[in-house]
């Protein structure tokens, strides 16, 4: 007997903890059975498992290999941020729970709600692969097919999982930088929440779900309003934002072995946002507004066969966005959709030997107020051996992919993991990476269908004590990402008006290091720290808005009497904000402190104040950030 981790996909069944599926009940009698026979002295039974002097609960991460797997049984650099941790730091704001995570940096063009990218090691935010549920849920209108972190915030979210450096192996286009895959909440009973803080800030989300081990259905659901601040740091008129977001889950156990699923979500967004109006044409107070659309969402099957796992679904997504002057006139609109159909699965061969798989075939298309629609198509599919032996475990893979306009490109990757000692483990791993040029890029009016996909290809090596978020927690990683052939803008004589060209190239490299430490019950200090270098190759610049030094040092303690206190310190490095470093982002510092006391199990107060300081600062040159808030609310549990 053998145990190893059955494809347990957070994205196929967010919530795990608490709504059991036909997988889940299939890994806890492997597990069971293991146990067993460790207590008997059958080392063939530890194949598949990690095993360490002091046995932690399993972090299962999806980002890794496209399957459910114990975060020690691979060699990538993954974090992964809970449902608990999420209502720890509390509030809407993604960028706060990202902000723990090591290697990423953010910038954002105003409030809570306006445009906020992702930078991961110093990879462009178009060039992180964003999913909700497994869903893809990038806006394929856009010019360079990025996700705006504005449109996402954490009412609706389960859990996030972060894998840093390039995985096209597993996941095709757009996997350069890394992976963010988000599950929806989905939790039995009842729970619910409400806030209320600075610039008349309204935040409420709730979670209900009902079933048993055999058939389950979730809904969540979160609002939020502000009156906001000036996106133009200039400016003295507010700019507010709204947005509703609504999430399902749902699956029923067909036969023991065979699980039917599904996902549903739907958001929506409406920003007030300052623009460069005539004759200055320079940032300033306007009363453009912007709103976005987004529903996505995924139907399928999951088989657990003694043997064999497979996972085969259908998913959507689609972004509309409509732009409006203040007279309400539409100024830009936009309709970015992609369909897709995937199989992944595992074949566990002999031992601790397995075969992972799977393939799937991309539908896209947009459509704006100055370019007719225009649509392609990409096919994938990978192959990945997997070998883990007690505290080894080995991965490498291939993969294809046929794009309708650019033709074929294949991808390698391959990590390692080996844990010894006292609960340590050396890692690492390399990977290749691309991002197909956008519909945009390829067929807009500024288009160029001779683009080539930029690619990467990206290695770490690291060491590791213990895991993120209990007991002693040690970890130091080095990178380093190439890349070429990456897609920018300029002007040909063919083409005085503007194209898109296969121009740049980058190098991006550096450190991430982690620690977390218990220093006394209920008292548990962590922190990160990356240094991170990322350069345009083509001129020796530093790439735009990518500080060289970031980290957050964060702290929690939790009473027995029910109170609790925190607080989160961020500290960011100056960086530029144009690729031709003339314009300068000081560096800055920003504490938040957060405070909470249960009364009873099934009520909780809570309060924050972010920005203690009142820290002035820019992510983005001449966009405001918000000064001192506070923030306070209640949470109810049934």
């Amino acid at each position: 007997m053998y145990k190893y981790l059955l494809l347990i996909s957070a994205s196929a069944v967010p919530g795990a903890a608490y709504a059991q599926t036909a997988s889940e009940q299939a890994l806890e009698e492997i597990i069971a059975a293991q146990d067993e026979a460790n207590e008997a002295g059958d080392q063939q039974a530890t194949v598949g498992s990690y095993r360490s002097a002091a046995p932690a609960e399993a972090i299962i991460t999806v980002t890794a290999n496209g399957l459910g797997t114990d975060l020690r049984n691979t060699g990538q650099s993954v974090t992964v941020i809970g449902r608990e941790e999420i209502e720890t730091i509390q509030g809407a704001d993604p960028a706060r729970a990202l902000a723990r995570v090591p290697g990423l940096s953010l910038s954002r063009s105003g409030g809570v709600g306006t445009v906020t990218s992702v930078n991961v090691r110093g990879a462009n935010p178009d060039q992180l692969l964003v999913l909700v549920d497994g869903v893809r849920v990038a806006d394929q209108a856009s010019p360079s097919g990025g996700f705006d972190f504005g449109n996402l915030l954490l009412g609706t979210a389960g859990k996030i999982d972060v894998l840093r450096g390039s995985n096209s192996t597993i996941w095709g286009s757009e996997a350069v930088g890394g992976v963010i895959d988000i599950s929806t909440r989905a939790e039995r009973g009842m729970t619910a929440s409400v806030e209320y803080g600075s610039r008349d800030t309204l935040f409420a989300s709730a979670a209900a779900g009902a079933g048993n081990d055999n058939a389950f259905i979730g809904l969540t659901g979160s609002w939020f309003e502000t009156d906001g601040f000036s996106a133009a740091a200039s400016g003295t008129e507010a700019d507010g934002s709204k947005q509703f977001a609504i999430g399902s889950s749902a699956f029923l156990n067909l036969t023991p072995s065979l699980e039917l699923f599904a996902h549903g979500n739907f958001a929506e967004g409406d920003v007030e946002i300052d623009g460069f109006p005539a004759p200055d044409f320079v940032l300033a107070d306007t009363d453009d507004t912007q709103k976005t659309t987004r529903y996505w969402g995924d139907v399928g099957l999951a088989y657990y066969g003694n043997d064999l796992t497979l996972r085969a679904a259908y998913s959507l997504s689609d972004t509309k966005r409509a732009n409006r002057d203040g007279s309400g006139a539409e100024t830009f609109a936009s309709d970015g959709r992609s369909d897709r159909i995937s199989l992944r699965g595992e074949y566990r061969l002999l031992g601790g030997l397995s075969l992972a798989f799977g393939g799937d075939h991309e539908w896209t298309e947009f459509e704006t107020s100055f370019d007719t629609a225009a649509e392609t198509e990409i096919s994938g599919a990978y192959a990945q051996l997997g070998w883990v032996m007690g505290r080894l475990a080995v991965h490498g893979g291939a993969r294809v992919d046929d794009h309708e306009q650019f033709g074929t490109h294949v991808s390698f990757g391959g990590d390692v993991s080996y844990g010894f000692g006292d609960d340590w483990r050396v890692r690492g791993s390399v990977g290749e990476g691309f991002k197909a040029p956008t519909l945009y890029q390829l067929l807009s009016f500024y288009g160029n269908t001779e683009l080539e996909p930029e690619e990467s290809t990206s290695y770490d090596l690291g060491v590791e004590k213990g895991q993120r978020g209990s007991g002693l927690h040690l970890a130091l990683t080095g990178f380093r990402r190439d890349s070429d052939n990456l897609i920018g803008f300029g002007v040909t004589p063919e083409r005085p008006s503007g194209v898109y060209l296969n121009t740049a190239r980058a190098r991006a490299q550096g450190i991430e290091a982690e620690a977390g430490f218990d220093l006394a019950p209920g008292l548990r200090l962590a922190g990160i720290y990356s240094y991170v270098d990322a350069e345009d190759r083509t001129t020796d610049l530093d790439l735009a808005r990518r500080p060289k030094h970031f980290g957050t040092i964060y702290g929690d303690w939790i009473s027995d009497f029910g109170l609790g206190l925190g607080a989160d310190l961020r500290l960011v490095g100056a960086s530029w904000d144009n690729a031709s470093n003339t314009v300068r982002l000081e560096g800055y510092e920003l504490l938040d402190v957060r405070a909470s006391f249960g009364l009873g199990d099934n009520l909780e107060l809570f309060g924050r104040v972010e920005n203690v300081f009142d820290t002035d600062y820019q992510t983005v040159a001449g966009y405001g950030t918000a000064g001192r808030s506070v923030f306070g609310g209640i949470r109810a549990k049934m």
